[in-house]
């Protein structure tokens, strides 16, 4: 006999509450199955935090659309059901303008999703966000490690290019202009 796991759809995960047993709890839909996210240790913390600090400036100073940081729901996938909260993410003015309701997840990925690498995720985790975001019509994935100080930059799930902590890293054709010095953004971190 076999057990078989119920799927949720996006709509039931906003339901679920986020607080519960006195701790804030995060999750992720992967084809309708929950993921629950642990807490981000500093490490990870401070670059999601810089990145987004970033993204934002840049972004609002060229009223070039928004900027998101972490925990903001995208589905990229229906039926069944995958919603991803990116580190940080941009949505392009044009995209944002389909958007009614900014009390839902949002029902496309961004044009930007950004992924800041933690000591639990595996190759394969990655790489199947890396698929989805793209899948859905994202048209850059940044994923940052903080421990090796790079940055691994896809213009589709299998091209990409690594930075090193000496480089800077581009805004490429989604953010023409931006520009972030790694070694700023990895400085006077413990690793």
């Amino acid at each position: 006999m076999s057990t078989t796991t119920r799927l949720i759809t996006a709509d039931e995960l906003l339901t679920i509450p986020t607080y519960v047993n006195g701790s804030d709890r995060r999750y992720e839909l992967i084809r309708g199955e929950m993921i629950v996210m642990s807490p981000s240790k500093p490490l990870h913390g401070i670059v999601c935090a810089r990145l987004a600090a970033a993204l934002i400036n840049f972004v609002e100073a060229n009223d070039l659309g928004m900027a998101f940081g972490a925990e903001t729901g995208f589905v990229v996938e229906r039926n069944p059901d995958s919603v991803l909260g990116a580190d940080a993410a941009f949505v392009s003015n044009e995209r944002l303008a389909t958007v009614d309701n900014f009390e839902k997840f949002f029902p496309f990925a961004p044009d930007l999703a950004i992924e800041v690498l933690s000591p639990s995720n595996t190759v394969r985790e990655i790489n199947e966000k890396i698929a989805l975001y793209f899948a859905a019509g994202s048209r850059a994935v940044w994923v940052f490690n903080p421990k090796k100080r790079t940055a691994a930059v896809y213009t589709s799930p299998s091209e990409s290019r690594t930075l090193g902590e000496n480089d800077t890293l581009d805004g490429g054709d989604v953010l023409p202009g931006f520009s972030l010095d790694l070694s700023k953004l990895f400085g006077g971190l413990k690793r």
